[in-house]
């Protein structure tokens, strides 16, 4: 368990506050030894986000880029306590992207803080989505949950939980938090990626350091979904990806 074949949360400069193109992080990716690659940027009410357009036109390039699966996808945004995120339905099943990302950020919320309890529920909505791959950095201090509730959600709708590198940058003070989460998420058989959150090239799969978490907690290698070809190709199948069959043709 010492790295990963795929980084399933990244940004590109379509999202303002990041800094490099989809060809310079498939490069990186490339020399990283990845697999594949999910672009994932921010959904329409963050300040940053790029136009609808950008989600739209990524189908347009090559689906495979120098060896590296280019996965479409978004950071979709939670904009209330009943769950409701920044892309309707309709524009989701329109889209057809590979990998949704769903994430609390306080702006686009209009709430810096959640009770314990409306945050349950906005995970346990986010849950039922049938659109959401992935639970985004669910660690924030100011958002805490019911973890074991919400693990049991997850595992019964066959949801990926996140493991975010940068929150210990971005959104510190909730290291116990992610612990607490991913002993929830072992205790119920759910399925974790561990992701850069990269916006730069240089952060590009830097997740040592919660890699060692997973490590310490005895995280069962064969439910982190970016640790293996056969792992990623699993989880794709169950969330009914087409990427699964073509990621087991690039092997």
């Amino acid at each position: 368990m010492d790295r990963i074949i795929a980084d399933l949360h990244t940004h590109t400069l379509a999202s303002t506050h990041a800094f490099n193109t989809v060809t310079e992080l498939v490069t990186q990716a490339k020399k990283l030894g990845f697999a594949a690659l999910a672009v994932t940027d921010h959904g329409p009410e963050m300040p940053d986000a790029p136009h609808l357009w950008h989600f739209y036109n990524i189908r347009r390039l090559p689906r495979v880029i120098d060896g590296v699966l280019l996965l479409s996808g978004a950071e979709a945004n939670v904009m209330d306590t009943g769950g409701r995120l920044d892309f309707a339905d309709e524009t989701l099943e329109e889209l057809h992207m590979d990998w949704v990302v769903a994430s609390i950020h306080s702006l686009p919320l209009g709430r810096t803080s959640l009770s314990p309890e409306e945050a349950t529920n906005v995970w346990l909505n986010i849950a039922a989505n049938p659109y959401v791959d992935m639970i985004g950095h669910a660690e924030h201090p100011n958002y805490t949950f019911d973890y074991e509730r919400a693990a049991k959600e997850f595992a019964r709708q066959g949801k990926v939980v996140e493991l975010n590198a940068a929150s210990a940058v971005v959104r510190p003070g909730g290291g116990e938090n992610m612990r607490r989460l991913l002993r929830a998420c072992r205790k119920n058989g759910v399925m974790i990626a561990v992701s850069s959150d990269a916006h730069s090239i240089y952060q590009l799969g830097q997740v040592g350091h919660v890699l060692r978490l997973a490590r310490e907690e005895n995280y069962p290698q064969e439910l982190i979904i970016n640790l293996s070809r056969q792992n990623l190709a699993r989880a794709f199948k169950l969330r009914g990806k087409a990427a699964a069959r073509e990621l087991e043709e690039l092997a």
